[in-house]
Protein backbone atom coordinates (compact mmCIF):
# COMPACT_ATOMS: atom_id res chain seq x y z
CA UNK A 1 0.00 0.00 0.00
CA UNK A 2 1.07 3.37 -1.02
CA UNK A 3 2.55 5.85 1.70
CA UNK A 4 0.31 8.92 1.75
CA UNK A 5 1.64 12.31 1.12
CA UNK A 6 2.69 14.47 4.09
CA UNK A 7 -0.01 16.96 3.07
CA UNK A 8 -2.94 14.65 2.63
CA UNK A 9 -1.96 12.42 5.71
CA UNK A 10 -4.94 13.95 8.06
CA UNK A 11 -7.63 14.47 5.71
CA UNK A 12 -9.53 11.57 7.48
CA UNK A 13 -12.66 13.44 9.05
CA UNK A 14 -12.72 10.96 12.37
CA UNK A 15 -8.96 11.81 12.74
CA UNK A 16 -8.92 15.21 12.11
CA UNK A 17 -8.63 17.54 14.87
CA UNK A 18 -11.52 19.21 13.62
CA UNK A 19 -13.44 16.24 13.20
CA UNK A 20 -16.52 17.21 15.14
CA UNK A 21 -17.55 20.10 11.94
CA UNK A 22 -17.13 17.26 9.46
CA UNK A 23 -18.57 13.93 11.36
CA UNK A 24 -21.90 12.99 11.20
CA UNK A 25 -22.10 10.89 14.45
CA UNK A 26 -20.86 11.80 17.37
CA UNK A 27 -18.03 8.77 18.15
CA UNK A 28 -16.83 8.00 21.71
CA UNK A 29 -14.07 5.63 21.05
CA UNK A 30 -11.82 4.48 18.38
CA UNK A 31 -10.22 1.61 17.14
CA UNK A 32 -7.82 0.78 15.24
CA UNK A 33 -7.40 -3.20 13.29
CA UNK A 34 -3.28 -4.04 12.30
CA UNK A 35 -3.65 -5.96 9.36
CA UNK A 36 -0.17 -7.62 9.19
CA UNK A 37 -1.30 -10.28 6.43
CA UNK A 38 -4.32 -11.34 4.77
CA UNK A 39 -4.47 -14.69 7.51
CA UNK A 40 -3.80 -12.05 10.28
CA UNK A 41 -6.67 -10.14 8.62
CA UNK A 42 -8.93 -12.35 8.19
CA UNK A 43 -8.82 -13.82 12.31
CA UNK A 44 -9.18 -10.04 13.03
CA UNK A 45 -12.17 -9.83 11.31
CA UNK A 46 -13.58 -12.25 14.15
CA UNK A 47 -13.03 -10.13 16.69
CA UNK A 48 -13.91 -6.78 14.31
CA UNK A 49 -17.69 -7.75 14.10
CA UNK A 50 -18.19 -7.96 17.04
CA UNK A 51 -18.38 -4.24 16.78
CA UNK A 52 -21.34 -4.78 14.25
CA UNK A 53 -24.06 -2.25 15.53
CA UNK A 54 -22.79 -0.17 17.99
CA UNK A 55 -22.33 3.78 16.29
CA UNK A 56 -20.71 4.65 19.43
CA UNK A 57 -17.40 3.14 17.62
CA UNK A 58 -15.66 4.30 14.71
CA UNK A 59 -13.44 1.55 13.06
CA UNK A 60 -10.19 2.23 10.97
CA UNK A 61 -7.65 -0.11 9.96
CA UNK A 62 -3.77 0.18 8.88
CA UNK A 63 -1.52 -2.51 7.05
CA UNK A 64 1.37 -2.88 8.96
CA UNK A 65 4.97 -3.85 7.87
CA UNK A 66 5.00 -7.44 7.30
CA UNK A 67 7.18 -9.83 5.05
CA UNK A 68 3.98 -11.22 4.01
CA UNK A 69 1.83 -8.06 3.79
CA UNK A 70 1.21 -8.01 -0.30
CA UNK A 71 -2.17 -8.93 -1.06
CA UNK A 72 -3.30 -6.96 2.12
CA UNK A 73 -4.25 -3.86 0.35
CA UNK A 74 -6.79 -6.04 -2.37
CA UNK A 75 -8.19 -7.22 1.50
CA UNK A 76 -8.41 -3.62 2.96
CA UNK A 77 -10.04 -2.43 -0.62
CA UNK A 78 -12.85 -5.50 -0.49
CA UNK A 79 -13.61 -4.60 3.26
CA UNK A 80 -14.57 -1.01 2.01
CA UNK A 81 -13.34 0.26 5.52
CA UNK A 82 -11.52 3.30 6.40
CA UNK A 83 -7.85 2.48 5.71
CA UNK A 84 -5.43 4.85 7.24
CA UNK A 85 -1.21 4.60 5.99
CA UNK A 86 0.89 2.94 8.73
CA UNK A 87 2.93 6.51 8.90
CA UNK A 88 -0.38 8.22 10.50
CA UNK A 89 -1.67 5.01 12.70
CA UNK A 90 1.44 5.31 14.50
CA UNK A 91 1.34 8.79 14.86
CA UNK A 92 -2.31 8.82 15.87
CA UNK A 93 -4.00 7.97 19.20
CA UNK A 94 -6.55 5.17 19.49
CA UNK A 95 -8.50 4.13 22.93
CA UNK A 96 -8.05 0.24 21.38
CA UNK A 97 -5.94 -1.48 18.97
CA UNK A 98 -6.43 -5.20 17.79
CA UNK A 99 -3.80 -6.93 16.33
CA UNK A 100 -3.39 -10.80 15.17
CA UNK A 101 0.73 -10.56 14.50
CA UNK A 102 2.95 -8.86 16.77
CA UNK A 103 5.10 -6.82 14.00
CA UNK A 104 5.31 -2.65 15.38
CA UNK A 105 2.79 -2.90 17.29
CA UNK A 106 5.52 -1.20 20.44
CA UNK A 107 4.89 1.69 18.05
CA UNK A 108 1.23 2.40 18.49
CA UNK A 109 -0.26 4.69 20.92
CA UNK A 110 -2.95 2.77 22.01
CA UNK A 111 -3.39 -0.79 24.48
CA UNK A 112 -3.35 -3.51 22.33
CA UNK A 113 -5.03 -7.00 22.09
CA UNK A 114 -3.28 -9.52 20.17
CA UNK A 115 -5.18 -12.54 19.33
CA UNK A 116 -3.56 -16.16 17.19
CA UNK A 117 -4.04 -16.31 13.98
CA UNK A 118 -4.11 -19.87 13.94
CA UNK A 119 -5.16 -22.81 16.08
CA UNK A 120 -3.81 -21.79 19.36
CA UNK A 121 0.34 -21.60 19.35
CA UNK A 122 2.38 -24.56 17.78
CA UNK A 123 5.01 -23.70 15.91
CA UNK A 124 8.26 -23.15 17.08
CA UNK A 125 10.23 -20.14 15.57
CA UNK A 126 13.64 -18.58 15.88
CA UNK A 127 13.23 -15.23 17.38
CA UNK A 128 14.58 -12.18 15.08
CA UNK A 129 14.56 -8.27 14.92
CA UNK A 130 15.13 -5.60 12.69
CA UNK A 131 16.17 -8.08 10.01
CA UNK A 132 18.53 -10.25 12.21
CA UNK A 133 18.36 -13.71 13.41
CA UNK A 134 19.23 -14.26 17.13
CA UNK A 135 19.77 -17.62 19.56
CA UNK A 136 16.38 -17.10 21.27
CA UNK A 137 13.66 -19.77 20.09
CA UNK A 138 10.21 -20.19 21.17
CA UNK A 139 6.45 -21.12 20.33
CA UNK A 140 5.10 -18.23 18.15
CA UNK A 141 2.88 -15.91 19.77
CA UNK A 142 4.15 -16.98 23.34
CA UNK A 143 8.08 -16.29 23.26
CA UNK A 144 9.51 -12.99 24.69
CA UNK A 145 10.94 -12.37 21.73
CA UNK A 146 6.96 -11.74 20.12
CA UNK A 147 6.13 -10.31 23.48
CA UNK A 148 8.05 -7.93 25.22
CA UNK A 149 10.14 -4.96 24.09
CA UNK A 150 12.50 -2.92 25.78
CA UNK A 151 11.77 -4.84 29.42
CA UNK A 152 7.77 -4.00 28.95
CA UNK A 153 4.74 -6.54 27.81
CA UNK A 154 3.76 -4.83 24.79
CA UNK A 155 0.53 -5.89 24.30
CA UNK A 156 -1.99 -5.53 27.21
CA UNK A 157 -3.90 -8.16 26.25
CA UNK A 158 -3.08 -11.54 25.07
CA UNK A 159 -6.15 -14.22 24.04
CA UNK A 160 -5.74 -17.25 24.34
CA UNK A 161 -8.44 -20.62 23.27
CA UNK A 162 -7.25 -22.80 25.91
CA UNK A 163 -6.08 -22.84 29.70
CA UNK A 164 -3.27 -25.28 28.62
CA UNK A 165 -2.01 -22.44 27.03
CA UNK A 166 -1.52 -20.21 30.38
CA UNK A 167 0.85 -22.89 31.30
CA UNK A 168 3.07 -22.53 27.98
CA UNK A 169 3.09 -19.02 28.20
CA UNK A 170 4.42 -19.04 31.84
CA UNK A 171 7.04 -21.14 30.65
CA UNK A 172 7.78 -18.65 27.61
CA UNK A 173 7.03 -15.63 28.91
CA UNK A 174 5.77 -15.69 32.77
CA UNK A 175 5.82 -11.65 32.59
CA UNK A 176 2.97 -12.05 30.45
CA UNK A 177 0.61 -14.06 32.41
CA UNK A 178 -1.05 -11.26 33.18
CA UNK A 179 -2.24 -10.09 30.45
CA UNK A 180 -3.85 -13.54 29.16
CA UNK A 181 -7.56 -13.85 28.41
CA UNK A 182 -8.76 -17.20 27.91
CA UNK A 183 -11.79 -16.42 25.59
CA UNK A 184 -11.69 -19.50 22.61
CA UNK A 185 -11.48 -19.65 19.28
CA UNK A 186 -14.18 -18.32 16.61
CA UNK A 187 -12.93 -20.85 13.99
CA UNK A 188 -13.49 -23.98 16.61
CA UNK A 189 -16.98 -22.43 16.92
CA UNK A 190 -17.71 -21.87 13.33
CA UNK A 191 -16.58 -24.99 12.42
CA UNK A 192 -18.80 -26.73 14.87
CA UNK A 193 -22.31 -24.34 13.58
CA UNK A 194 -21.11 -25.33 10.18
CA UNK A 195 -20.62 -29.02 10.10
CA UNK A 196 -25.23 -29.83 10.00
CA UNK A 197 -24.10 -28.08 6.44
CA UNK A 198 -22.18 -30.69 5.02
CA UNK A 199 -24.00 -31.17 2.33
CA UNK A 200 -24.10 -27.62 0.50
CA UNK A 201 -20.71 -27.47 0.81
CA UNK A 202 -19.79 -30.54 -0.91
CA UNK A 203 -22.23 -29.22 -3.56
CA UNK A 204 -20.93 -25.84 -3.54
CA UNK A 205 -17.38 -27.94 -4.43
CA UNK A 206 -19.35 -29.74 -6.92
CA UNK A 207 -19.24 -33.28 -5.19
CA UNK A 208 -21.12 -35.98 -6.21
CA UNK A 209 -23.98 -37.94 -3.43
CA UNK A 210 -20.65 -41.29 -4.39
CA UNK A 211 -17.72 -38.84 -4.47
CA UNK A 212 -15.28 -38.47 -1.85
CA UNK A 213 -13.71 -35.55 -1.49
CA UNK A 214 -9.97 -35.17 -0.88
CA UNK A 215 -8.71 -31.85 0.40
CA UNK A 216 -5.00 -30.72 0.41
CA UNK A 217 -4.30 -28.42 3.00
CA UNK A 218 -1.18 -26.89 2.83
CA UNK A 219 0.68 -24.00 5.28
CA UNK A 220 3.46 -21.85 3.69
CA UNK A 221 7.36 -22.27 3.57
CA UNK A 222 9.49 -25.14 2.68
CA UNK A 223 8.38 -27.55 5.29
CA UNK A 224 5.08 -27.46 4.07
CA UNK A 225 2.98 -30.07 2.14
CA UNK A 226 3.40 -28.07 -1.27
CA UNK A 227 7.37 -27.50 -0.34
CA UNK A 228 8.39 -30.97 0.54
CA UNK A 229 5.27 -32.67 -1.72
CA UNK A 230 4.92 -31.10 -4.90
CA UNK A 231 4.51 -34.22 -6.83
CA UNK A 232 1.88 -35.48 -3.82
CA UNK A 233 -1.08 -32.79 -5.39
CA UNK A 234 0.10 -34.12 -8.95
CA UNK A 235 -0.10 -38.08 -7.63
CA UNK A 236 -3.52 -37.09 -5.71
CA UNK A 237 -5.05 -35.90 -9.02
CA UNK A 238 -3.85 -38.21 -11.39
CA UNK A 239 -4.27 -41.45 -9.13
CA UNK A 240 -7.85 -41.48 -7.77
CA UNK A 241 -10.60 -42.06 -9.94
CA UNK A 242 -12.53 -39.03 -10.84
CA UNK A 243 -15.74 -40.85 -10.79
CA UNK A 244 -14.62 -41.42 -7.35
CA UNK A 245 -12.87 -39.02 -5.91
CA UNK A 246 -12.82 -35.26 -6.34
CA UNK A 247 -9.63 -33.02 -5.12
CA UNK A 248 -9.51 -29.66 -3.81
CA UNK A 249 -6.36 -27.46 -2.66
CA UNK A 250 -6.61 -25.47 0.23
CA UNK A 251 -3.38 -23.06 0.08
CA UNK A 252 -2.24 -20.55 3.23
CA UNK A 253 -2.67 -17.05 1.68
CA UNK A 254 1.05 -16.98 2.58
CA UNK A 255 1.38 -19.11 -0.56
CA UNK A 256 -0.48 -17.15 -3.01
CA UNK A 257 0.64 -14.19 -1.66
CA UNK A 258 4.51 -14.90 -1.62
CA UNK A 259 4.34 -16.09 -4.84
CA UNK A 260 1.44 -14.23 -6.55
CA UNK A 261 -1.87 -15.44 -7.62
CA UNK A 262 -1.10 -15.56 -11.15
CA UNK A 263 1.86 -17.33 -10.67
CA UNK A 264 0.31 -20.26 -8.43
CA UNK A 265 -2.34 -20.90 -11.42
CA UNK A 266 0.06 -20.93 -13.50
CA UNK A 267 1.96 -23.30 -11.88
CA UNK A 268 -1.35 -25.59 -11.16
CA UNK A 269 -3.02 -25.02 -14.37
CA UNK A 270 -2.82 -28.06 -15.94
CA UNK A 271 -3.92 -30.29 -12.77
CA UNK A 272 -7.09 -27.79 -12.74
CA UNK A 273 -7.37 -28.74 -16.41
CA UNK A 274 -7.36 -32.16 -14.95
CA UNK A 275 -9.91 -31.88 -12.14
CA UNK A 276 -8.55 -30.14 -9.12
CA UNK A 277 -10.56 -27.89 -7.38
CA UNK A 278 -8.64 -24.64 -6.22
CA UNK A 279 -9.86 -23.06 -3.32
CA UNK A 280 -9.95 -19.09 -3.83
CA UNK A 281 -7.88 -17.22 -0.85
CA UNK A 282 -10.51 -14.67 -0.63
CA UNK A 283 -13.41 -17.23 0.41
CA UNK A 284 -14.20 -18.59 3.49
CA UNK A 285 -11.98 -22.00 3.95
CA UNK A 286 -14.45 -23.17 6.58
CA UNK A 287 -16.84 -25.10 4.30
CA UNK A 288 -14.00 -26.70 2.10
CA UNK A 289 -12.84 -28.18 5.30
CA UNK A 290 -16.32 -29.44 6.59
CA UNK A 291 -16.90 -30.73 3.03
CA UNK A 292 -13.91 -33.50 2.94
CA UNK A 293 -13.85 -37.45 3.43
CA UNK A 294 -10.06 -36.97 3.51
CA UNK A 295 -7.55 -33.92 4.85
CA UNK A 296 -3.98 -34.72 3.90
CA UNK A 297 -2.35 -31.89 5.67
CA UNK A 298 0.87 -30.91 7.24
CA UNK A 299 1.87 -28.59 10.50
CA UNK A 300 -0.60 -25.85 9.41
CA UNK A 301 -3.56 -24.79 11.69
CA UNK A 302 -5.80 -26.52 8.91
CA UNK A 303 -4.75 -30.05 9.67
CA UNK A 304 -5.34 -29.66 13.49
CA UNK A 305 -8.96 -28.07 12.98
CA UNK A 306 -9.76 -31.08 10.58
CA UNK A 307 -9.43 -32.96 13.77
CA UNK A 308 -13.46 -31.81 14.70
CA UNK A 309 -14.59 -32.94 10.77
CA UNK A 310 -14.77 -36.63 11.48
CA UNK A 311 -12.79 -36.75 8.34
CA UNK A 312 -8.97 -38.87 8.68
CA UNK A 313 -5.77 -36.67 8.71
CA UNK A 314 -3.21 -37.76 6.87
CA UNK A 315 -0.15 -36.09 7.17
CA UNK A 316 2.63 -34.68 4.40
CA UNK A 317 5.16 -32.37 4.43
CA UNK A 318 8.67 -32.76 6.32
CA UNK A 319 8.06 -35.10 9.58
CA UNK A 320 10.56 -33.36 11.35
CA UNK A 321 9.00 -29.70 10.90
CA UNK A 322 9.37 -27.18 14.18
CA UNK A 323 6.20 -28.35 16.15
CA UNK A 324 6.19 -27.60 20.25
CA UNK A 325 6.40 -30.88 21.59
CA UNK A 326 3.43 -29.98 24.25
CA UNK A 327 0.70 -28.38 21.49
CA UNK A 328 -2.15 -30.01 20.51
CA UNK A 329 -0.77 -29.95 16.60
CA UNK A 330 1.99 -32.55 18.00
CA UNK A 331 -0.14 -34.80 19.32
CA UNK A 332 -1.99 -35.06 16.05
CA UNK A 333 1.29 -35.96 13.96
CA UNK A 334 2.37 -38.04 16.84
CA UNK A 335 -1.17 -40.67 15.79
CA UNK A 336 -1.98 -39.31 12.15
CA UNK A 337 -0.67 -41.74 9.28
CA UNK A 338 1.28 -40.26 7.05
CA UNK A 339 1.28 -40.71 3.56
CA UNK A 340 4.27 -42.86 1.96
CA UNK A 341 5.12 -41.61 -1.11
CA UNK A 342 6.51 -45.04 -2.72
CA UNK A 343 3.09 -46.54 -1.96
CA UNK A 344 -0.06 -46.29 -3.86
CA UNK A 345 -1.90 -43.27 -2.78
CA UNK A 346 -5.71 -45.13 -2.68
CA UNK A 347 -5.38 -47.94 -0.30
CA UNK A 348 -3.75 -45.43 2.07
CA UNK A 349 -7.23 -43.32 2.11
CA UNK A 350 -8.92 -46.24 2.73
CA UNK A 351 -6.60 -47.81 5.48
CA UNK A 352 -7.21 -44.51 7.33
CA UNK A 353 -10.84 -44.70 7.06
CA UNK A 354 -10.82 -47.95 8.53
CA UNK A 355 -8.31 -47.10 11.44
CA UNK A 356 -9.67 -44.05 12.41
CA UNK A 357 -9.86 -43.77 16.19
CA UNK A 358 -12.86 -41.23 16.35
CA UNK A 359 -11.67 -40.92 20.02
CA UNK A 360 -8.11 -40.05 19.79
CA UNK A 361 -9.25 -37.05 17.41
CA UNK A 362 -12.15 -35.89 19.73
CA UNK A 363 -9.25 -35.44 22.33
CA UNK A 364 -6.85 -33.62 20.21
CA UNK A 365 -9.92 -31.38 19.35
CA UNK A 366 -10.85 -30.86 23.11
CA UNK A 367 -7.16 -29.42 23.21
CA UNK A 368 -7.94 -26.43 20.25
CA UNK A 369 -10.19 -24.68 23.01
CA UNK A 370 -11.17 -24.80 26.28
CA UNK A 371 -14.24 -22.33 25.76
CA UNK A 372 -16.17 -24.05 23.16
CA UNK A 373 -19.25 -21.64 21.74
CA UNK A 374 -17.92 -18.72 23.80
CA UNK A 375 -15.12 -16.92 21.82
CA UNK A 376 -17.78 -14.11 20.38
CA UNK A 377 -19.41 -13.59 23.97
CA UNK A 378 -16.30 -13.46 26.06
CA UNK A 379 -13.73 -11.40 23.27
CA UNK A 380 -16.77 -9.56 22.90
CA UNK A 381 -16.78 -8.65 26.35
CA UNK A 382 -12.85 -8.01 26.47
CA UNK A 383 -13.38 -5.39 24.19
CA UNK A 384 -16.09 -3.46 25.61
CA UNK A 385 -14.06 -3.75 29.07
CA UNK A 386 -11.05 -2.20 27.43
CA UNK A 387 -12.96 0.20 25.70
CA UNK A 388 -14.44 1.44 29.21
CA UNK A 389 -17.90 0.95 27.26
CA UNK A 390 -21.06 -0.34 28.27
CA UNK A 391 -21.73 -2.88 25.43
CA UNK A 392 -25.11 -2.65 23.32
CA UNK A 393 -27.92 -5.20 24.09
CA UNK A 394 -27.28 -7.33 20.87
CA UNK A 395 -27.36 -11.28 20.82
CA UNK A 396 -24.71 -13.20 19.79
CA UNK A 397 -24.76 -15.80 17.47
CA UNK A 398 -22.48 -17.93 15.90
CA UNK A 399 -23.20 -18.11 11.68
CA UNK A 400 -22.62 -21.20 10.13
CA UNK A 401 -19.45 -19.96 7.35
CA UNK A 402 -20.40 -19.07 3.86
CA UNK A 403 -19.99 -21.44 0.79
CA UNK A 404 -16.35 -21.74 -0.33
CA UNK A 405 -15.19 -20.46 -3.08
CA UNK A 406 -13.12 -21.68 -6.01
CA UNK A 407 -10.60 -20.40 -8.38
CA UNK A 408 -11.64 -20.93 -12.06
CA UNK A 409 -10.01 -21.07 -15.11
CA UNK A 410 -13.06 -19.54 -17.14
CA UNK A 411 -12.78 -16.36 -14.51
CA UNK A 412 -11.71 -13.07 -16.31
CA UNK A 413 -8.19 -12.90 -16.66
CA UNK A 414 -7.00 -16.64 -16.81
CA UNK A 415 -7.04 -16.63 -20.48
CA UNK A 416 -3.23 -16.29 -20.54
CA UNK A 417 -2.98 -19.45 -18.14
Amino acid sequence: MSVTAPETQWRHVPVRLDVERWATRRIRRRVLAVVHTVVSGQRLLEAVRLLAGDSQVQVFFTSAPDVFSNGVATFLDQLKGLVLPWSQAVQTEFDLALAASHGGLHELHAPVIVLPHGAGHNKITPGGRRGRLVAERGVYGLSRQRLVRDGTVVPEAIVLAHHEELTRLGRECPEALPAAEVVGDPCFDRITASLPSRALYREALRTRARQRLVLACSTWGSDSLLGRNWELLERLVHELPRDEYRVAALLHPHVWNAHGEWQIRSWLAELERAGLTLISQYGDWVGALVAADYIVGDHGSVSLYGVMTGAPVLMAGLPEAEVDPGSPLAELRRFAPRLRGDRPLRPQLSRSSTAYDALRHERVAARITSEPGQFARKMRALIYRKLRLRAPAIRQTVEPARLPLTVRHDEPGSAAL
